[in-house]
């Protein structure tokens, strides 16, 4: 049993479980996984332990759920940008503006996924396979928007992409968040054409 399955409890999602997970994802994202005990999430979200393990058997549990819903959060935005119909490149433009923003916004403080896997290096855990399967569905994402724009070399221009990504994601915690923007965007432009 997956531990998506094991914190499900079958009935609709319960305020105290979206308060746990909202706690836990500020706190993941801005003070790191490990650094944090389930006791500062039982108490900062303002539930007892027992509500707690109703929602998640364990702290691993909460952490892949943080990281599903940041998935989810991400692929919103990207289908948004497929489903408005828009060409190939139009859809990689606002694809990259999304991240831009992220990396624009008041906290941020990198990549969740890449700061997640840095913690959890085992390629067995199931922190790190969730991180890889978030990165290999962005991979096919942008590789199916690259084929729209050239077929022959769309798989590497897609890696390309991701690297661009991560670069540009790890770049605007230490410098100039709008010139590591304006690179990334130009980076990618490039790609495009």
């Amino acid at each position: 049993m997956d531990s998506m399955a094991r914190g499900d409890t079958g009935t609709r999602p319960s305020e105290a479980r979206d308060r746990l997970l909202a706690t836990a994802a500020g706190i993941f994202y801005t003070q790191g996984i490990h650094s944090v005990g389930v006791d500062r999430i039982i108490a900062e979200a303002k539930v007892t332990r027992a509500t707690f393990y109703r929602h998640f058997p364990g702290k691993e549990d909460l952490v892949v759920a943080y990281l599903q819903a940041a998935d989810q959060a991400i692929r919103g935005q990207v289908d948004a940008a497929v489903a408005a119909g828009l060409p190939a490149p139009e859809a990689l433009r606002a694809v990259a503006e999304a991240i831009a923003q992220g990396i624009r916004s008041t906290g941020f403080r990198g990549c969740a996924f890449l700061n997640a896997v840095a913690e959890y290096p085992d390629p067995d855990h199931p922190v790190h396979r969730a991180v890889l399967a978030h990165r290999q569905w962005f991979l096919d994402t942008v590789t199916t928007l690259m084929t729209g724009i050239q077929p022959a070399g769309a798989e590497p221009a897609a890696q390309h992409f991701v690297m661009l990504r991560d670069g540009a994601m790890a770049a605007g915690c230490l410098f100039d968040r709008e010139q590591i923007c304006a690179t990334f965007l130009r980076g990618v432009e490039d790609l495009i054409r």
